[in-house]
């Protein structure tokens, strides 16, 4: 199930929602939560319940014995060990072993006979994964206490707005919420209205976008460089408002059942440097690879050698994390030796720099980095970035590819917008006005009939996160 269709919005959350406010007792809406959020998870993969499940009884298991053995240094560590050791194992079988097994045979011959396992991925497992384990390491930490209710962690692990595709929630922000948080009509139809924009943002503008992109990527040689430079503007703008987009329907999803999620992405195409891009693209993984990963490694406390050899190591596992192919390797060691540079000595130019300048410095990298992310066949990838630079007979671009850029012109100069904060900007000038509620509520109402319009005439719409 996803949120972006008839079913979720009409069936299943009117359902959530009206047993969730029926009952008034916290712990009982907890478990309404916890339920609903295992059936919209099985939904469609009944059997990965189970696995989801496991998940959550183990690691507040892990969690119990930590702060039991919080006074015994070694029990408590080997706790910890077992409980990140069997994490990454699960994620790893499910997601890694086709991967690790290609690799082994394209290196020795003689394992080229044995057929690859399939082993079909959970859908949103490198998110819970993620959570259930920054918890027991939050604990280990003493930076939270030990939940002792296994239905409240059960809550936090499954809640179904951040269950597939993030953000990636730590328990410790979201504590004192799973036991105190006090729902009110301003928050919940403030929820209504990201969850509607977020839809937007994913029906009316990144469903169209990845239309032309499709369009172009299959006719990279074909295209000209124009075309094929469109191509992938059409595909970094899709990128962002489908992830984007479903990151401020989960927020909005939260605040409906009194949760407040912090924000996941924060305007990352207004960068000026590639660290500033990931400091507002996906913060909630970043925050989670910096406090769990590269802080423990030592972070920049142990000189510039291990600084920029931690760096390297987070940036290669960021790509690992969102899939088991080469690219997404490439795409992490892309970004890393980009960071490292800038770490280096590149920053304090971009600095001082015209806005402009850096500002397209920024774009040209992360739109680049956005190629070596969605092809996971070397060779098509070394093609299409062919094309970029050299049209061949066709030249700029094609008359094909200048009929689909002029067809989607409109939807890419709105979606250009739309990934700065002129919006949001101008809309805070206005926001105290008496008419602006009024002018807000019609909007949202407009927004939701037409992307109900549009998923009654389309198919299934699954969101790109949900493969990671």
């Amino acid at each position: 199930m996803v949120f972006s269709s008839l079913l979720f919005i009409f069936i299943y959350l009117v359902v959530t929602l009206a047993l969730y406010y029926a009952v008034p007792n916290r712990v009982y809406r907890n478990v309404i939560l916890c339920v609903l959020s295992l059936i919209f998870y099985g939904w469609g993969e009944p059997s990965f319940v189970l696995l989801m499940i496991f998940s959550i009884a183990f690691n507040w298991l892990a969690g119990l014995l930590v702060g039991k053995y919080r006074n015994n240094k070694k029990r408590c560590k080997a706790v910890l060990v077992a409980s990140v050791v069997l994490n990454l194992a699960l994620l790893g079988v499910f997601k890694y072993t086709g991967f690790v097994v290609d690799t082994l045979k394209a290196v020795f011959p003689f394992m080229r006979s044995y057929a690859t396992p399939i082993i079909p991925l959970p859908i949103g497992i490198s998110f819970y994964t993620f959570q259930a384990m920054s918890y027991v390491i939050d604990v280990y930490r003493n930076d939270t206490s030990v939940q002792k209710n296994p239905v409240y962690f059960g809550t936090y692990v499954a809640l179904f707005p951040q269950l597939i595709a993030g953000p990636i929630v730590r328990y410790r922000d979201i504590a004192d919420q799973l036991e105190n948080r006090h729902e009110n009509v301003a928050q919940f139809a403030s929820g209504i209205k990201l969850f509607t924009v977020g839809l937007a943002k994913k029906v009316l503008l990144a469903n169209q976008l990845i239309a032309l992109w499709n369009v172009l990527r299959e006719s990279s040689a074909a295209n000209g460089v124009l075309g094929s430079w469109v191509g992938i503007i059409a595909y970094t703008l899709h990128i962002y408002f489908d992830f984007g987009g479903y990151s401020d329907m989960a927020i909005g999803l939260g605040r409906m059942f009194g949760f407040e999620f912090l924000k996941n992405f924060d305007y990352p195409y207004i960068s000026r440097s590639i660290s500033e891009f990931w400091r507002r693209w996906h913060i909630s993984l970043s925050t989670w690879f910096k406090e769990y990963v590269y802080i423990p490694l030592g972070g920049n406390r142990r000189g510039l050698a291990r600084t920029l050899l931690n760096t390297a190591i987070v940036w290669m596992l960021t790509g690992l994390w969102h899939g088991a192919s080469w690219n997404f390797v490439l795409w992490g060691v892309y970004f890393g030796i980009i960071i490292i540079i800038e770490k280096l000595f590149l920053g304090k130019y971009l600095e001082k720099a015209p806005a402009f300048l850096s500002h397209l410095y920024a774009i040209f990298l992360f739109t680049f980095g956005w190629v070596l992310f969605d092809f996971t066949d070397m060779g098509q990838m070394r093609d299409f970035i062919v094309s970029l630079f050299n049209g061949g007979s066709v030249g700029l671009i094609s008359h094909d590819a200048l009929v689909y850029v002029l067809a989607y012109l409109p939807v890419l100069i709105i979606s250009i917008i739309a990934s700065t904060p002129l919006v949001s900007n101008l809309h805070k000038k206005i926001e105290n006005r008496a008419w602006c509620g009024y002018a807000d509520a019609a909007l949202v109402l407009i927004a939701l009939v037409i992307c109900t319009a549009s998923l009654v005439s389309s198919g299934y719409n699954p969101f790109i996160y949900f493969r990671f």
